[in-house]
C-alpha cells in the first residue's frame, strides 16, 4: 500500500493476516514510501527466494535460523539485522517454524553499489549493546 499519511505504524499480528497470498505467497506488502518498500515475510519449510534487483534489510521479529549470503553463514535470532546487496545469492537455512521477518528494500534498482559482495551485519540490540558489542561484520 502506498503511503498517505505522514506517520504510519504496522504490527507484525497485523501484517501476517496478509499471508498466505492469493497463490500461496510466504511474503506481502505492508508499507511503501518513495524508493522504500517494506514487506512481511514468513517462509516455511524452505526459503525459495532469488536475489533482488534492490539492497535489502531483515529485520528478524520471531525465530531462529542460519542465514547464508554468498559463501557465509551466520546465526541469527530475534531482533537481529541482516541486509543482502542487490543482486546477492541468499536464504534463510534450518530455521524455525516460527521465523517472521519485516523486509526493507530500498534504493535504486541495482542497489547502491557500495557492496561488490553479501555483507552479513547482525545487530541485536537488547544482548550485544549490554556486552559493550554493537554491529558485527562477518
Amino acid at each position: 500500500m502506498k503511503s498517505k499519511n505522514p506517520c504510519t505504524s504496522a504490527t507484525v499480528a497485523h501484517a501476517l493476516e496478509r499471508l498466505p497470498g492469493p497463490d500461496g505467497q510466504r511474503f506481502a506488502t505492508v508499507f511503501q514510501h518513495g524508493s522504500l518498500l517494506v514487506e512481511i515475510y514468513a517462509p516455511r519449510g524452505t526459503d525459495p527466494q532469488q536475489p533482488h534487483t534492490r539492497d535489502e534489510i531483515y529485520f528478524v521479529a520471531a525465530g531462529t535460523g542460519e542465514y547464508v549470503c554468498g559463501e557465509r553463514r551466520q546465526s541469527f535470532g530475534p531482533t537481529d539485522i541482516l541486509f543482502a546487496a542487490a543482486g546477492s545469492v541468499h536464504r534463510f537455512e534450518n530455521f524455525s517454524g516460527d521465523l517472521t521477518l519485516w523486509v526493507l528494500f530500498y534504493g535504486p534498482e541495482g542497489g547502491e553499489g557500495k557492496y561488490t559482495d553479501c555483507t552479513i551485519c547482525v545487530l541485536n540490540w537488547p544482548d550485544r549493546f549490554r556486552e559493550g558489542g554493537g554491529v558485527e561484520s562477518v
